[in-house]
């Protein structure tokens, strides 16, 4: 990839598509700093290599302007962060906004107003993408996380001007493509989660290059049914869509590890009621909420010999109390194993912030489905136009 360093931007105006779609509480605060806080080298170093500096983002998934989904609030956490102020213009993104930053100075930051605002985004309409490039002179993609969106903010604009990885994108890529292509051994993969439709290329990817996949949460349960171990009278679509794939991946796999035993409870049911048992007693009435104690230990073992592990998902209902224990037993055996540890977005990396323990492990990566989306096809839209740029 093309490296930022190797060119002069002072006096340049440098547009920067950062990833500020953060967790926002019910009284409108930032609930994880992270992802703000992973792109400040980057924006620190344009600052202080004396470029103009445009930020870009969305936050959440706005129908038109709607300010609760104002990026007003990330601008006053990023100037607390990065101990300078952190412009903020909230009109909408055009000819106004073009002649506000031409009045800015060189090491000036300014955070523009979320890029959802205008349908044009999403759409990857042209029009919008020449508005954005029009703003600047260079174009730095610095938001992993939505790297797999072909939108005007990721693409588009990076058609239009000379275009740059930003750091914490670099550093993203290295790690992940290191850890695929070459791991240190054994190579251990712990997936989780809800929907295996999503999930399906990146189970096929770990069964060609992991020593190991550990399994759990929602797809474990999906994987147990068609395997004819669970027995159920009615499928799911999450299952409908895993028997058309089936063909396709190898369940038969000694290197896959599914739960041996599960926490139950009482499925469409508001009733408190777990159980522990072996997968092959559920009953018609239950589900499986959580891994259950004899595979916790199965995995453990596992994950004690790891060298190379990469986690992504909870492995139960987390959500729950009761359903919160295999997730946190795993979170740990990972913490305390001796492997380099990469975690997945999303979900995964809110738990380990909620549990305080962001320094437990090597790298938290700011994507969720854009990890998956990089690991399954080995590139991604927003990274692909960097190489054809």
């Amino acid at each position: 990839m093309k490296n930022l360093r190797d060119i002069n931007v002072n006096g340049k105006k440098v547009l920067v598509r950062c990833d500020f779609n953060v967790p926002i509480d019910e009284s409108g605060n930032i609930s994880d700093v992270f992802r703000i806080k992973k792109a400040i080298p980057t924006i620190k170093y344009l600052s202080e290599h004396g470029a103009t500096v445009i930020l870009i983002s969305h936050l959440g998934d706005p129908v038109g302007i709607d300010l609760k989904c104002s990026l007003s609030s990330i601008a006053e956490k990023l100037s607390d962060l990065m101990k300078i102020k952190v412009n903020f213009l909230s009109q909408e993104i055009g000819l106004k906004t073009k002649d506000a930053i031409n009045n800015m100075v060189n090491g000036q930051v300014v955070l523009l107003e979320n890029l959802r605002f205008n349908k044009g985004e999403k759409e990857n309409n042209p029009d919008f993408a020449k508005v954005l490039a029009s703003l600047a002179d260079i174009f730095v993609e610095d938001g992993f996380g939505v790297c797999h969106r072909e939108h005007a903010s990721v693409v588009g604009v990076a058609k239009l001007l000379p275009s740059y990885p930003g750091f914490l994108l670099e550093e993203e890529v290295k790690i992940i493509t290191k850890a695929m292509e070459a791991p240190e051994r054994p190579f251990v993969s712990i997936i989780g989660g809800v929907k295996i439709s999503s999930k399906t290329k990146l189970i096929e990817k770990f069964l060609e290059k992991s020593d190991n996949i550990l399994v759990g949460g929602k797809i474990a349960n999906s994987i147990l049914v068609v395997r004819g171990i669970c027995i159920k009278d009615k499928w799911t679509s999450e299952e409908d869509k895993l028997i058309a794939v089936a063909n396709r991946l190898d369940l038969t796999s000694p290197k896959l590890h599914l739960p041996i035993d599960g926490v139950m409870g009482l499925s469409d049911s508001e009733e408190y009621y777990t159980r522990v048992g072996a997968v092959g007693t559920v009953r018609k009435e239950e589900d499986i909420y959580d891994i259950g104690p004899e595979t916790i230990e199965k995995f453990k073992d596992i994950i004690s010999e790891a060298k190379t592990i990469i986690w992504n998902g909870p492995l139960g209902f987390f959500e729950r109390d009761e359903y919160r224990n295999g997730t946190k037993e795993i979170m740990k055996a990972i913490a305390d194993s001796q492997a380099y540890s990469i975690i997945g977005g999303g979900e995964t990396a809110d738990i380990i912030h909620r549990e305080k323990m962001e320094d437990k492990f090597n790298h938290i990566s700011s994507g969720g489905g854009a990890m998956l989306d990089f690991i399954s096809d080995g590139t991604l839209p927003g990274i692909a136009v960097l190489e054809n740029n």
